[in-house]
């Protein structure tokens, strides 16, 4: 059976990633930030719910002890949103953007393909966003951060390549779902970002996931170092 495991699993993104795996056949670790929760969405998918800070090493570490088995893929879905101009943004907002958005994700990820690089090889999928191409107003903090896992996961692929370890980014559109879904309860917003969109939609979290499951797939086996954007 091939494993995965998905941080930020508890909900949005993370939680639809999860269950397309589980029904893919994937064991799927459940990994978020409060246990509890964690252990409801692996309950539901017949996963092993972890339980981590994603900024922190010790345990990110004990996480994947937890685990119990080197991951074949790594989904590195966590994340957090800190909206705000930037001349009022105080440090420890930036800070904390970078350090659950950025740094774990090089965290996160080392952990595991250290792990793929004695099993012979896998696959990381890093959540960007399309805020990390196209920055928008009040979103500084973030949209640095996702600007810097693109980058971040070019390097991973440059490097982990020669491990037959696969590195690529996922960049979000307009998503109902997640961290944006609260701005698409407003109708107006809603049809003015829909309107916005060729295809005249927003975008689900099914639409993220099913990317996501390609690019663990082998049929994406010759592709690394792509961002890749759900628009």
């Amino acid at each position: 059976m091939p494993t995965m495991i998905v941080t930020g699993a508890a909900s949005g993104l993370g939680k639809c990633i999860a269950e397309h795996a589980a029904r893919a056949g994937y064991k799927v670790g459940v990994l978020d930030l409060v246990l509890e929760r964690a252990q409801v969405v692996a309950e539901s998918i017949g996963g092993v719910a972890l339980e981590a800070d994603v900024s922190d090493l010790p345990s990110v570490e004990n996480a994947f002890e937890t685990f119990g088995e080197t991951p074949d893929v790594l989904i590195n879905n966590a994340g957090i949103l800190r909206t705000g101009p930037l001349l009022d943004h105080s440090l420890e907002d930036f800070r904390r953007v970078m350090d659950v958005n950025l740094t774990s994700v090089f965290l996160v990820a080392q952990i595991a393909a250290r792990r793929m690089k004695s099993a012979g090889g896998g696959c990381i999928i890093n959540m960007s966003s399309i805020n990390g191409i196209n920055p928008s107003t009040q979103c500084g903090a973030y949209a640095t951060a996702k600007a810097g896992v693109i980058a971040l996961s070019k390097q991973m692929s440059m490097e982990w390549g020669a491990y037959n370890i696969r590195v690529n980014t996922i960049a979000p559109g307009f998503i109902d779902a997640g961290m944006q879904a609260p701005f698409f309860e407003n109708q107006g917003v809603r049809d003015l970002r829909s309107n916005a969109v060729p295809l005249k939609r927003l975008g689900s979290a099914d639409d993220v996931a099913e990317c996501a499951l390609f690019l663990a797939s082998d049929k994406a086996q010759y592709i690394s170092g792509e961002n890749i954007t759900v628009d």
